[in-house]
């Protein structure tokens, strides 16, 4: 108890110092549209001195009226849970809501979380205290929590439901770590499948009904957290992967059933439409970002360039020039004799990419997880693997990868899964150890460079 909530009290130190003061507050809006009992929020509105408006907001859908005039409101594309958050906060505070301090303090509860979580593990207190500091400091939720705009705000919302849906999920299975074959034998799914059509209420586990409801909430802030289900197939209560899986789904149904008909009631359609109009918009709009119009939104052929960034992408070194998307913005160290600095905007040493970085320049403590990947298998390696490559092969083939951005904030769709598979591999090492010490180290480093050029460049 102690430790986790010195963890919570230095996350909050450290997620609260300045940031930047981008005013990207789209779920402040939405917010304040629930309240008024409609799911389109006021837009454009012109801003001015103690009038904060939102007529720079990008992401937002314009609607028409029946004569193709605008009507003065736009609906936005994201999942509502993120607005549902900070309804009591708007309902007290309106559109002066602090939704960064919101942000600080719900990542500096999911840190706490985190610590709980990793708890249901039996592992060492050292490895689960140098996860949870990977995890806090390390990642780029780091970066996420402290700024809390509308698109990072989001990840922090789905990460505090997933961290509870998995602390659940590995309470009701102290045996999910155990090194076994992780695939059911033909006959143990043929049976399964038996008892399931036999007496299907008989598959309902409480407790994974509540994990899996958790885990669907997490999903109404960002949807492509669902491709991670595949973890509470295989971990669980229940004692077998039918009855994991059956009771997760119908729990999981309740609330991905609520964002459907909360689709079909705002737009008509059971997935909203708002995101191909936005993405036809940006692909116009943003030629440095090699976006295609003829592609899908989800597309194949957007893999390559997308596992480039996702892995390949590092900073700019010695850089003659600032870009954004491709696209020069100005000169630097055009002074004569210029010095380069740390953290100096105009001539800088080094400076982080707005396309986004790759997972291992910027959290290298992610190669401990290898040792869980290439060892022996268990149901806990099995579906928390599983669940990255299913959330990330969804993230890669959007055309978009997060800009602008520090890093690959995509990654916190699949953080919780990832730190999984960062314990074991830790714990299978006999400890974290000098290595795993200087890993973790170095990402803790490099996220604290990160947030602070975020906060120089105004991101």
């Amino acid at each position: 108890m102690a430790i986790g909530s010195g963890l919570v009290a230095l996350a909050l130190l450290a997620y609260g110092l300045p940031g930047s003061d981008r005013l990207y507050n789209h779920f402040v809006w939405q917010a304040l549209a629930f309240l008024d009992g409609r799911a389109a929020i006021d837009w454009p509105v012109p801003g001015g001195p103690g009038s904060p408006g939102n007529d720079y907001f990008q992401d937002v859908f314009p609607i028409s009226g029946p004569n193709g005039d605008l009507t003065g409101r736009g609906l936005l594309p994201f999942p509502p849970l993120p607005a549902v958050v900070l309804l009591p906060f708007v309902a007290m505070w309106g559109l002066a809501t602090d939704h960064r301090a919101v942000s600080v303090a719900l990542g500096a509860i999911d840190v706490g979380l985190c610590w709980w979580a990793l708890g249901r593990l039996a592992v060492s207190r050292s490895v689960r205290l140098a996860a949870t500091l990977f995890f806090a400091f390390g990642t780029v939720f780091w970066y996420a929590a402290q700024l809390g705009t509308t698109w990072l705000f989001a990840h922090v919302v789905a990460v505090t439901f997933l961290l509870l849906a998995v602390g659940v999920a590995l309470g009701g299975d102290p045996e999910a770590d155990r090194e076994v074959d992780a695939a059911p034998g033909r006959r143990d799914l043929v049976a399964g499948l038996g008892r399931a059509l036999r007496a299907p209420l008989r598959l309902l586990e409480p407790r994974q009904v509540l994990a899996g409801f958790l885990f669907g909430v997490a999903c109404t802030a960002r949807i492509t957290i669902a491709f991670g289900a595949p973890f509470f197939m295989l971990v669980g209560a229940g004692g077998s992967w039918p009855r994991r899986s059956f009771s997760a789904a119908v729990g999981a149904a309740i609330p991905i059933g609520a964002l459907a008909l909360y689709n079909l009631a705002s737009t008509g359609h059971l997935f909203t439409p708002v995101y191909e109009y936005l993405y036809r918009l940006e692909a116009i709009g943003y030629p440095g970002l090699h976006y295609n119009p003829a592609w899908g939104l989800e597309d194949l052929r957007y893999l390559p360039q997308n596992l480039a960034i996702m892995f390949l992408s590092t900073p700019a070194f010695l850089p003659d020039q600032l870009t954004s998307a491709g696209i020069p913005v100005r000169t630097l160290c055009t002074a004569a004799g210029a010095v380069r600095g740390l953290f100096d905007p105009a001539c800088p040493i080094a400076i982080p990419r707005d396309i986004g970085m790759g997972l291992l320049f910027t959290s290298p403590a992610y190669l401990l997880a290898l040792p869980a990947i290439l060892g022996a298998r268990s149901r806990l390696v099995a579906g928390a693997a599983l669940a990255v490559l299913g959330i990330g092969l969804v993230n890669l083939m959007h055309f978009s990868q997060g800009w602008v951005q520090f890093g690959y904030r995509f990654s916190n769709d699949f953080v919780v899964f990832a730190v999984l598979l960062v314990v074991v591999g830790v714990a299978r090492r006999s400890g974290v150890g000098w290595l795993g010490t200087a890993l973790i180290g170095a990402s803790i480093a490099i996220n604290l460079w990160g947030v602070i050029w975020g906060n120089v460049l105004g991101w």
